[in-house]
């Protein structure tokens, strides 16, 4: 399959220039659904044909899906607070339905649409869960959440209504470089680097290297099963360990304080209120808080045993990370 032509979304973004390098790289042809207004960064070593557009307008979206053979529709809108949490459903939901119905009408042949762990519930046991966790939107804290638990069961019902031929992937915690915003994840990396978390509360991630989840893209383009969902994740990691780590490698002493949680969500309130004049997404959130309950762990057996996917150690994501964002001038 490697020549065809591939239509990338969020291309700028995060998870998405990994997987638009992982394409190129193997000889894809790329082509980008890209706004306007879209930071290139993450571009500027790209073999890719950039179309400008919004994937939330249907005429831009069937201009850059002409004659592409595949989707990898990654783009989302990833943010813990919005002063306009509608924006982050719409973008969301909207978008994957204007992507999934360009993709019918010009014959796409394989869909891998990026959903995320954040639509599988989460036992309250901490263990890891798996693709068989479906979480309602009923259950889902905060308008992320919700929002891709919605966009999911669009490509959900597409696949079964319309033949829609999607593959469904669900990355955990991605780490890694081109974390260009960056992600919520990248900010407690920078932050930590930096000396400024003094404390930690008690809870737990599923770390992955970027371009490991990139690799699984991939794979199941490849390999996956129409309407089949995947985990693409790493390793357990507590979140104690997870800073202990990035203080080792940053030459510095880890964080000693482990806060009650119920302490911080008056600091939460705070930081969200002064957010309604800076415009600046609060580093500590009320649903952060509520979502930071639960030990976010998961298995990626089913995606190691179908599509012969591989993770490489968390540490190793970390020290990218952090390589990238001091080569980027988010650390000094």
């Amino acid at each position: 399959m490697t020549g065809d032509k591939v239509l990338v979304t969020g291309a700028s973004g995060f998870v998405g220039s990994a997987v638009a390098h992982a394409l190129a790289k193997t000889g894809y042809r790329v082509r980008v659904l890209l706004r306007p207004t879209a930071s290139r960064l993450n571009l500027a070593n790209l073999d890719a044909e950039i179309v400008e557009g919004d994937m939330c307008d249907p005429a831009s979206v069937a201009k850059a899906m002409a004659d592409a053979r595949f989707l990898f529709h990654v783009a989302a809108d990833y943010r813990l607070w919005a002063r306009r949490p509608q924006d982050i459903l719409r973008t969301n939901s909207e978008g994957t339905r204007v992507l999934m119905e360009a993709a019918l009408a010009a014959g796409v042949e394989r869909v891998v649409y990026t959903s995320s762990v954040a639509t599988i519930a989460c036992p309250l046991s901490g263990a890891p869960a798996d693709e068989t966790a479906k979480l309602p939107a009923s259950g889902a804290i905060g308008a992320y959440k919700r929002s891709k638990i919605v966009a999911e069961n669009i490509v959900r019902e597409m696949i079964a209504r319309n033949q829609l031929p999607a593959v469904i992937v669900h990355p955990s915690t991605p780490v890694g470089p081109r974390d260009v915003k960056p992600t919520p994840t990248g900010r407690i990396i920078v932050e930590a680097a930096m000396g400024r978390i003094p404390g930690y509360v008690d809870t737990g991630l599923n770390l992955v290297h970027v371009d490991d989840v990139a690799e699984g893209h991939l794979a199941a383009l490849r390999q996956g099963k129409i309407g089949e969902h995947y985990i693409l994740g790493g390793q357990d990691v507590p979140l104690a360990r997870m800073l202990g780590d990035i203080a080792e490698l940053c030459g510095r002493r880890p964080p000693r304080f482990r806060f009650p949680r119920p302490l911080l969500y008056p600091l939460a309130l705070a930081a969200e209120a002064a957010a309604h004049f800076t415009q600046k997404e609060p580093f500590v959130t009320i649903d952060g808080l509520r979502m930071s309950k639960h030990r976010m762990f998961f298995s990626s057996a089913k995606a190691e045993r179908c599509l012969g996917y591989a993770a490489r150690p968390y540490r190793e994501a970390l020290s990218d990370a952090l390589a990238w964002f001091t080569q980027n001038g988010h650390l000094k």
